[in-house]
């Protein structure tokens, strides 16, 4: 309810968490810290840099759909990456080749629920507590799974200014909107 966001939006921010060298301290009660955010996209990076350090030239890791390429197929071809349907469980909405960098998605469809009819899904705006409404998927390649997952958190709460949004960042990207139709970077 808008009382109960009411009442925990005064415990979000970066401004009442206090640094020093070797802790965090949470500066209200019932504050916590959430590193799910990017945990995927830090350790799918990670894993691909080990490789690469191991001598890796081709392959991919993959977590959870945050990933990270090292260089393209043995043959030189690029991965293709489906990109889920937002709508339609099993479908591949678009297919996008890559040869090297990150590609991460989010959506409102693998976490929410739906009341009333409404789907609310896990992006919450921290601005207002509410979920992120205007996009059903984003979806982007950057250098660095951490990146691309950060631009497409952004984006989705972004709304309406989206894809002007990335543009200025000047990635490629994927996007499908409230009413499913299908927006791409040139």
């Amino acid at each position: 309810t808008a009382q109960q966001l009411a009442n925990v939006l005064p415990r979000i921010g970066w401004n009442h968490v206090q640094w020093n060298a070797q802790t965090a301290q949470l500066a209200l009660p019932d504050m916590e810290l959430d590193f799910g955010g990017f945990g995927k996209e830090y350790a799918a990076d990670r894993a691909a840099t080990v490789l690469a350090n191991e001598g890796a030239q081709h392959g991919l890791v993959n977590l959870g759909g945050d990933i990270r390429v090292i260089g393209p197929q043995a043959d030189g071809s690029p991965w293709l990456m489906g990109i889920r349907h937002p709508r339609q469980d099993d479908a591949v909405i678009a297919s996008i080749p890559i040869s090297t960098g990150a590609l991460a998605t989010s959506g409102d469809y693998e976490r929410f629920f739906t009341e009333n009819g409404q789907r609310f899904c896990h992006v919450l705006n921290p601005k207002t507590g509410w979920p992120a409404q205007h996009w059903q998927s984003i979806s982007v390649i950057a250098p660095v799974c951490v990146a691309a997952g950060a631009m497409t958190t952004t984006a989705m709460l972004k709304g309406p200014d989206a894809i002007a949004f990335l543009e200025e960042q000047g990635v490629s990207y994927l996007a499908v909107d409230a009413v499913g139709h299908v927006l791409r970077s040139a």
